[in-house]
């Protein structure tokens, strides 16, 4: 295709493994968490981002921003994790058509409970493969990309 410029074989090089191994990765982590207590990684990461909150919870609109997540596929998610008793839906008391996701203590103790598998797999098949360096590197170069994203509304 005319104008399109594509990409150098180092260009390449750097990408497909990003693909193909970021992808692996999650598998990996999925996987871990589902065989040793029963939560899928996309419900680990939504009872993460409500207990990194002050007050365990969140609007549910910034909760699919920080989740990268559509608003109408977190809508299902987090119904299907209110009715496992995991977390709960309230109004937003300062907007009328805003609801929060927050935290409930069933899903604070299986927080608890699952975070040291997800953290040895995060270790196991990712920091400890890398160089500090290289984990410096990979935090700068990403933190660009999610910035540059960012910026575009993504």
């Amino acid at each position: 295709m005319p104008g399109v410029r594509w990409l150098s074989e180092s260009e390449m090089r750097a990408w497909r493994p990003y693909v193909v191994a970021s992808l692996r990765l999650r598998q990996r982590l999925h996987r871990e968490l589902t065989e040793a207590h029963d939560v899928s990684l996309t419900d680990y990461e939504v009872l993460v981002c409500l207990d990194l909150q002050d007050d365990n919870r969140m609007r549910m609109s910034d909760l699919a921003t920080m989740l990268g997540s559509t608003k109408s596929r977190l809508s299902h998610q987090v119904g299907r994790m209110e009715c496992e008793g995991l977390l709960c839906r309230i109004p937003d008391p300062e907007d009328k058509r805003g609801v929060i996701a927050e935290i409930t203590p069933a899903g604070t103790e299986l927080l608890i409970k699952a975070a040291p598998t997800h953290v040895e797999g995060v270790r196991a098949h990712l920091i400890n493969l890398l160089s500090p360096e290289e984990q410096k590197v990979l935090a700068v170069a990403f933190s660009r990309v999610l910035e540059h994203l960012n910026e575009l509304g993504e």
